[in-house]
């Protein structure tokens, strides 16, 4: 067996060996760094066509897609808050965005306006379906010669369970 077939049989004892770190807990800062770099080199090529559309952050697909799983009955903020790991002052912020651009209507719930319930317009199901095809040409455009799909499956189910470890941690402690 060569080098090669090796590194696609072993994945996880290639990487051991390709970082030779003294020190393995570094593994976590590696990996902390570099899913930032990527999200930092990546993020402005894929959002470049969204622009053109006036979508001004790439996570208004994300709102507005948590917004229209809601269907007539809306979706609380504090529903989207948990879903994408968001902080409330961010979908604050971005939900008052795309207010203004007439995407997303808001209701306040009647036991107080701090509470909101959200509800997306005609004008915001369009431009949530017109982004979506540029935005999943964008992510194969950049990423597809870069990945395979079976590397693509294995990095999302380890970050997956990442977010389900963290979960099941903060619930323990509730």
């Amino acid at each position: 067996m060569d080098s090669q077939s090796s590194m696609v049989n072993h994945p996880h004892e290639t990487a051991v060996i390709f970082f030779n770190d003294a020190d393995t807990s570094i593994s976590l800062n590696r990996l902390w760094f570099n899913v930032m770099r990527v999200y930092r080199n990546l993020y402005p090529r894929i959002s470049k066509d969204l622009k053109k559309l006036g979508v001004k952050d790439l996570i208004w697909h994300e709102i507005l897609l948590e917004i229209e799983r809601g269907g007539r009955n809306g979706r609380r903020m504090a529903e989207i808050e948990k879903v994408l790991y968001l902080p409330q002052y961010a979908l604050s912020r971005h939900v008052s965005r795309l207010e203004k651009e007439g995407f997303v209507r808001r209701e306040y719930l009647s036991e107080g306006r701090r509470k909101h319930v959200l509800f997306l317009t005609e004008k915001g199901a369009q431009i949530n379906a017109d982004m979506w095809p540029i935005y999943h040409d964008a992510i194969q455009n950049e990423l597809g010669p870069l990945i395979s799909q079976e590397d693509a499956y294995l990095i999302s189910y380890l970050l997956i369970g990442i977010l389900r470890q963290d979960e099941n941690a903060a619930q323990s402690q509730d």
